[in-house]
């Protein structure tokens, strides 16, 4: 495994770095990495919905979307982020644990209680210390998440629009009252200084440095400039739309915006905290001119295989979602 070191904390640069890697590196690759403020937008979600635009606005925080699914999240330089990305043949199927599992052992060796809860979260004492996403692009798996060590988190209160329903099914208050930084339990510990131990801990491991060349740099400044720093990319075109639903589920909130026209759907919207290993756009394109017939939307939905689009759902439990409106 190949071991990098992110080339900046620009989350532009650091977003198309892990792209870039995806498209060119044929083994596996692990990568440690650091942003400045920032609001890392999941590739399903709908900026306007998620972001307190006013606050990022304000405080000249960039609002980014990466490749994977998954909740919005807050960065600082107090956040170390790691990224492993594998041939899909040693990741055939979504799993949050192979790759948290490492994590995890490396942060208990340090004396912090660190378990794997939920689907994606990684938890010490109960309270969120790394949330993790994860994509198929192409045939590579990409797993990436985010330590929280000092971070800031009345910043985090302020850009996140918190999902009332996420926090209500957790029993929780506010997303401050559920995270936790990694210093509270190994004092003096910032992220320049736990990136140093995870970097000894893989390394112990087999994992091979790596150092970006000047054409990877270039390939990923193009990359950033390309897509990772447009409009189109981050938030792009809102749509108009007349109806919208939006449920949680056990795998996470999905939200469907619609437009119909004698019973038949003319234009769709998904977007949601889902994972999936194929783009939503599979869906919507399945769902444009069916008939709102329940049967005939689950059948659709069927056979655009709906389950990998949005990883556990039922053809049923989307269809059911355009009933009562």
């Amino acid at each position: 495994m190949k071991y990098y070191r992110g080339i900046s904390t620009d989350p532009y640069l650091n977003l198309a770095s892990e792209q870039f890697l995806l498209d060119t590196e044929d083994g596996e690759v692990f990568m440690l990495w650091r942003n400045s403020r920032s609001v890392i937008l999941g590739r399903n979600q709908n900026a306007y919905a998620e972001v307190n635009l006013p606050f990022v606005e304000e405080n000249a925080i960039p609002v980014v979307r990466r490749l994977t699914g998954g909740g919005a999240v807050f960065h600082d330089l107090g956040n170390l982020n790691f990224t492993f990305i594998v041939p899909r043949e040693r990741c055939p199927e979504m799993d949050f644990g192979r790759f948290v599992r490492p994590v995890a052992q490396a942060l208990r060796e340090m004396g912090v209680p660190a378990e794997l809860s939920g689907r994606n979260d990684l938890v010490a004492d109960g309270r969120k210390i790394s949330g993790n996403a994860q994509c198929v692009w192409r045939d590579r798996v990409m797993h990436h998440g985010t330590l929280l060590v000092d971070a800031d988190l009345s910043f985090m209160d302020g850009a996140l629009r918190a999902d009332a329903d996420k926090l209500k099914s957790k029993g929780i208050k506010s997303v401050r009252s559920r995270v936790g930084n990694l210093a509270e339990y190994v004092p003096g510990l910032d992220a320049e200084g736990l990136m140093r131990r995870l970097e000894e801990y893989f390394l112990g491991e087999g994992a091979e440095t790596a150092v970006f060349t000047a054409e990877q740099r270039a390939g990923i400044e193009k990359l950033a400039e390309e897509k990772y720093r447009t409009w189109e990319w981050n938030f792009g075109a809102s749509g108009s739309f007349g109806q919208t639903v939006r449920r949680r589920f056990p795998y996470g909130s999905v939200q469907l915006s619609f437009s119909s026209e004698g019973g038949v759907l003319t234009d769709v919207c998904l977007s949601g905290d889902f994972f999936g290993t194929r783009p939503a756009g599979e869906l919507e394109s399945a769902l444009r001119g069916c008939r709102l017939i329940r049967g005939e939307l689950a059948e659709r939905l069927a056979r655009a295989e709906v389950g990998e689009v949005i990883y556990g759902a039922s053809p049923d439990e989307i269809a059911g979602m355009f009933e009562g409106l």
